[in-house]
């Protein structure tokens, strides 16, 4: 983003030099010096040798400076809309890092819970086994079902790893990390809609607009014809009296068929290309954004079917299975598979309330105006 504020504030401080004058030029030179006859290489023997210092100005016409100011203003549009995009898209991936932090750390607490009850459960099989009412082999299946959820852990805590590294890139603090509950981000898909012409991505567009048209101004602005001012003082011998000169020089663009008007007609094709384009990055950010609402109801509903099917079917499974194997009619690990599922579905909600949480983000921050 600072790198971004660079370039905007080079175009303004280039835009401070458009559609100035040019600079003067100095003329130096010696005049008529003789190389031949009776006065050759004699500075004072021939009438019209001098030396010559003068001065040009070039005087480009007024509708080719007034193109190349607001061409000026259009590259600082240009590089201010870059910058919008840009820092959008560090703001999104920010927020979008926090959401996967805090879901990664949840589903990994979420996980570290089973491994917890499975110690109690350790403790409940060793009593049985003391007292003679369970099989030896059911020792062994506390610690198998560990070990499945211990590989399980290890790809949560990997989620969690990355997440925090992608926190750490975006805003540059290596102990970033989360804290509180993420925010509660409502979906208004008539608002976002009515805000697209201002987003960032738009605006760069118009920007792009503004300067094709620009040159296409400048472009038309080179049929009409520069003029330059010029004066000389010529220095002779004290015998001989010195010489001024004046003068005007006007360009004649007599060829504008060949010349002008071919870059003319390429100005305006990428004029109307930079039309078209603005018309095509509207309507894709339409599509997209109906798209992305798609996504954001879709996810709702698998999260809804996780929260009120998926999760209490699960826990009833697990405690009936649980009362069974209490009461000698089920084998210890069906009981134990119950559990892993049962957890498995509350990591499984977690990941779709996550899904729900990006899209919500996403769909604020690219098309709206959400700041985190």
């Amino acid at each position: 983003m600072r790198a971004g504020e660079a370039g905007v504030e080079a175009r303004r401080s280039a835009s401070v030099a458009a559609g100035r004058l040019p600079d003067p030029t100095l003329n130096l030179g010696l005049d008529n010096f003789p190389v031949s006859g009776p006065p050759a290489y004699s500075f004072t023997r021939e009438s019209m040798t001098m030396a010559r210092v003068g001065v040009e100005q070039p005087f480009p016409n007024p509708a080719k400076r007034s193109a190349q100011r607001t061409r000026a203003q259009a590259d600082i549009g240009i590089a201010e809309g870059d910058l919008a995009i840009e820092t959008q898209n560090v703001r999104l991936e920010t927020a979008l890092a926090w959401i996967d932090l805090y879901y990664a750390k949840r589903r990994l607490a979420q996980l570290q819970r089973l491994d917890e009850s499975l110690g109690d459960l350790q403790a409940t099989v060793s009593a049985r086994l003391a007292a003679g009412s369970a099989r030896p082999a059911a020792a062994l299946e506390p610690e198998q079902l560990r070990a499945a959820v211990s590989d399980r852990r290890s790809e949560l805590a990997a989620d969690v790893a990355r997440a925090k590294a992608r926190l750490a890139r975006f805003t540059g603090d290596v102990e970033a990390d989360v804290a509180g509950d993420p925010p509660m981000i409502e979906v208004n898909k008539a608002g976002l809609v009515a805000g697209l012409p201002l987003l960032p991505r738009l605006v760069a567009l118009d920007a792009g607009i503004r300067g094709a048209e620009a040159d296409s101004a400048l472009a038309r602005a080179d049929k009409r014809p520069d003029w330059r001012v010029s004066a000389n003082y010529g220095r002779r011998d004290p015998a001989f009296g010195d010489m001024v000169s004046v003068g005007v020089s006007i360009d004649l663009p007599l060829f504008a068929q060949k010349r002008q008007d071919p870059k003319i007609a390429a100005r305006a094709s990428e004029e109307t290309q930079a039309r078209l384009l603005r018309a095509a990055g509207e309507r894709e950010l339409l599509a997209a954004l109906d798209g992305d609402l798609a996504d954001h109801a879709m996810h709702m509903q698998r999260l809804a079917n996780a929260r009120n099917v998926l999760v209490p079917l699960a826990k009833r499974r697990a405690e009936l299975d649980m009362a069974s194997f209490a009461a000698g009619k089920l084998d210890l690990g069906s009981a134990l598979l119950s559990s892993l599922a049962l957890a498995e579905a509350e990591v499984d909600a977690l990941s779709r309330e996550a899904d729900v949480a990006r899209d919500a983000i996403r769909i604020n921050f690219t098309y709206g105006e959400m700041r985190p």
